[in-house]
C-alpha cells in the first residue's frame, strides 16, 4: 500500500554547507513518524503541472526518534527546478506535501557482517541516520566505515557529529575523504575507491556495501566491489539524480 499524501511543517532551516540546507518538517497529523533508517520521503512541489515532475525524493537524515518531526538535508543543484523552489520559497512555518516513509534501503537484521557505508554529497543522510540508531538501541554490529567523498573540507556535512559518533563506537570508523586539494587537509584524499579497495585488498572479509549519492560513484563502486568478488547481494545502494 502506497502511503497517503501528508501536510508537513517546516519548523527550522539551518544553512549547512554553502550549498546544503538541512530543514525539518513535522507532520501533525501522525504523533509519531515511525520510519526504517535508509527510507526516504517524496514532497510533492508546485513547479511544474504533471505530477510526476513535480515530485522529488530526499533520504531521512534523523534517525527514529519517536516523535513526528524528520530532517532532511538538501544540496541546490544549479538550474534544479525542486532545490531551487525549496532554497527561494521555503521558509520556516511552510507547509509542505509529503508522503512515506518509502524505500527498502535498510540495515539488514541482524548486522553479521562488516558494513562500509560509501557516499557523496548529501548521499551522508541516510548513513547517518543508521548509525545514530544503531548506537541509540545498542544494536549489535561488527564494524562500520563510513567513507564519505567530498570535494571540499567546506563540504563535510555533520562532520563533527561523525567525528564524535566515532570516539562513542568502537569499531566505527569515520573516513571523509577529498577529492580536491585543500592545503589545510590531513586526512584521505582522491575518491572513496581507493580507500574500501586499499581496507579490503589483503583480506576479503564478509561485508555489506551500502552505496549512496551520485550515480557514476555507484556505479563504479558497483563494478569495482564485484571485481574483488563480492556478490551482487552484499551491495546495496539509494541513487541521487
Amino acid at each position: 500500500m502506497l502511503e497517503q499524501w501528508q501536510t508537513g511543517y517546516v519548523t527550522k532551516i539551518v544553512d549547512a554547507t554553502h550549498n546544503t540546507r538541512r530543514f525539518w518538517i513535522s507532520i501533525p497529523e501522525k504523533d509519531r513518524f515511525d520510519f526504517k533508517p535508509g527510507q526516504f520521503v517524496t514532497l510533492d512541489l508546485p513547479i511544474h503541472e504533471k505530477k510526476n515532475k513535480r515530485w522529488r525524493s530526499y533520504s531521512i537524515a534523523s534517525h527514529p526518534n519517536g516523535s513526528n518531526e524528520i530532517e532532511l538535508v538538501i544540496v541546490l543543484l544549479e538550474g534544479g527546478a525542486g532545490s531551487t523552489y525549496l532554497f527561494n520559497e521555503i521558509k520556516e512555518g511552510s507547509e509542505l506535501t509529503l508522503r512515506g516513509p518509502l524505500g527498502v534501503f535498510v540495515l539488514p537484521e541482524p548486522l553479521e557482517k562488516e558494513l562500509f557505508l560509501i557516499c557523496t554529497g548529501t548521499g551522508i543522510a541516510p548513513f547517518r541516520s543508521m548509525v545514530h540508531h544503531i548506537k541509540k538501541h545498542a544494536i549489535p554490529y561488527q564494524k562500520i566505515n563510513l567513507i564519505f567523498g567530498c570535494r571540499y573540507q567546506k563540504d563535510l556535512l555533520y562532520a563533527e557529529e561523525l567525528q564524535q559518533l566515532q570516539l562513542e563506537m568502537p569499531g566505527f570508523n569515520y573516513i571523509p575523504t577529498l577529492s580536491r586539494e585543500d592545503p589545510n587537509w590531513h586526512g584521505q584524499k582522491g575518491y572513496v575507491h581507493k580507500i574500501y579497495e586499499e581496507m579490503l585488498a589483503a583480506d576479503k572479509r564478509p561485508a555489506n556495501f551500502f552505496l549512496c549519492g551520485w550515480k557514476e560513484m555507484i556505479d563504479e563502486a558497483r563494478q569495482r566491489i564485484q571485481a574483488m568478488g563480492y556478490d551482487r547481494k552484499d551491495i546495496h545502494l539509494e541513487l541521487y539524480g
